[in-house]
């Protein structure tokens, strides 16, 4: 997300500081921290260094590695990264990365402050970001500190709201070879070019009378299609500007709760703790010329979305998707993959913890691949463009796939595959459709850490 790091002169107006006293003896620790932002005064700048080098406690690390993401002043910078250096005995200057990897893989030692800290300094780049923490310190599931600021405001990646679709035949801008994800809702079918969402990040509408939003963390590779609306509730989702573990963090409008995801759940918030998780649909990650052949009364994204930008294949996050190296960092990474190595992900999070990922370079291998979750059995057809998709085949053993829309199971049937079901052309039996997309190893083992990986 870095491209879009907004340029910004990092200095806060006293007004914006929560609970300022007068009395130095009466300031909380955090606060001699923000005084770095809240005056231009180099007596004070000394006054705080002095004071958090004499008052050192662990739950100064956090306060200080925020602190010196922001400091514009050079000299202040430098004295403040001194003493971070020599209390932690850790010397990794202004790589954030390293310092973030050391606080995450070791127990949160923050206070409640924290929350009031993070809310007043990040509030001068958006006032919404205000919200998202102060007073929340008991409405959280996640470690704070894991939750880092993707260098946008809220939205600042502009999600499409009811975006224009357009027919087949009229998405001449396309290629065949050119990726997009698609989904069908109860008969509505629709291609969303990865070209063109990889610069919004999140479409929300109504597809097959249903509300939904898709949610495209670029930094971990996954798109999720959620239904929005939960136990008679519409969320209003957008993107929040914050990341958790490398993973888009979502919020709600109504009540500016921050959302996990690849959970599909609030973590900060009033929200935290009401039971709630939304349901999410298939999505196909496959070629426009596939999808098209498959669907040719699909609908397709517009260019015209109401926004500039260069919707080329390839253009947006390019730098980023073209090596293995992640710009935010993870507590731990998995080498048996490389990090941005493509899986599927299979989970009913209704009915079981089991969660599988399933390498899609294995998969490619193996077109036709059989095993169970819960006790339930599935299977996942591969077909030619890599795309996978995994229905519920209870007893049924399919022993050939054409790599397209027919397989043929043991007995000699021949079953058509559907976007939301496999159908038996002879019998008309039907079975379902397991809801899977697919996401980079490294992002999902982050969320997931007990998942089991099958390569």
């Amino acid at each position: 997300m870095n491209r879009f790091l907004i340029g910004i002169i990092f200095v806060l107006n006293v007004s914006f500081i929560s609970g300022q006293n007068s009395i130095q003896n009466e300031k909380e620790d955090y606060e001699y921290f923000l005084d770095f932002f809240t005056s231009g005064n180099t007596q004070v700048h000394k006054n705080a260094l002095r004071y958090i080098e004499n008052n050192w406690s662990k739950h100064f690390e956090i306060l200080a590695i925020e602190s010196l993401y922001f400091l514009k002043s050079p000299s202040t910078s430098v004295k403040l990264q001194n003493i971070l250096q020599k209390k932690t005995k850790k010397y990794y200057s202004y790589d954030f990365n390293k310092w973030y990897e050391f606080l995450w893989n070791k127990e949160a030692s923050y206070q409640p402050s924290y929350y009031t800290f993070k809310a007043t300094l990040h509030k001068v780049i958006d006032s919404r970001f205000g919200n998202y923490f102060l007073d929340r310190e008991h409405q959280s599931t996640i470690r704070l500190d894991e939750v880092r600021w993707g260098g946008v405001i809220q939205d600042g990646i502009p999600p499409l709201r009811n975006p224009k679709m357009i027919a087949a035949e009229a998405a001449s801008y396309l290629n065949d070879k050119d990726i997009i994800f698609g989904i069908s809702v109860n008969g509505d079918t629709r291609a969303y070019p990865k070209r063109i969402l990889a610069w919004h990040e999140m479409f929300t509408d109504q597809v097959g009378n249903i509300p939904v939003a898709g949610v495209y963390c670029t930094l971990c590779g996954t798109v999720i299609l959620y239904k929005t609306e939960k136990d008679g509730i519409k969320y209003q989702l957008g993107t929040s500007g914050f990341l958790y573990r490398s993973n888009k963090l979502m919020y709600d409008q109504k009540t500016q709760s921050l959302w996990n995801t690849l959970w599909g759940k609030p973590v900060i918030g009033p929200l935290v703790g009401k039971r709630i998780e939304l349901e999410y649909l298939s999505v196909v990650t496959t070629t426009w010329g596939e999808w098209k052949k498959l669907h040719p009364e699909t609908t397709v994204l517009s260019k015209k979305t109401g926004h500039r930008r260069d919707y080329g294949e390839g253009i947006a996050y390019k730098d980023y998707f073209s090596t293995d190296e992640l710009m935010f960092s993870v507590p731990k990474r998995d080498n048996r993959l490389l990090n941005k190595q493509e899986i599927l992900a299979i989970r009913l999070p209704q009915e079981t913890d089991e969660n599988l990922a399933i390498s899609s370079k294995f998969l490619k291998k193996n077109e036709l691949y059989q095993s169970a979750i819960n006790s339930k059995n599935f299977t996942v057809f591969t077909d030619s463009s890599g795309a996978h998709r995994v229905y519920f085949t209870e007893n049924v053993q399919f022993i050939s796939y054409d790599k397209g829309s027919k397989a043929i199971d043991a007995n000699g049937n021949t079953w058509d595959l559907l976007e939301n079901e496999l159908r038996n052309i002879t019998t008309n039996t039907v079975l379902n459709r397991l809801p899977t997309h697919n996401a980079f190893w490294f992002g999902y083992k982050a969320a997931f850490p007990e998942v089991k990986l099958i390569k």
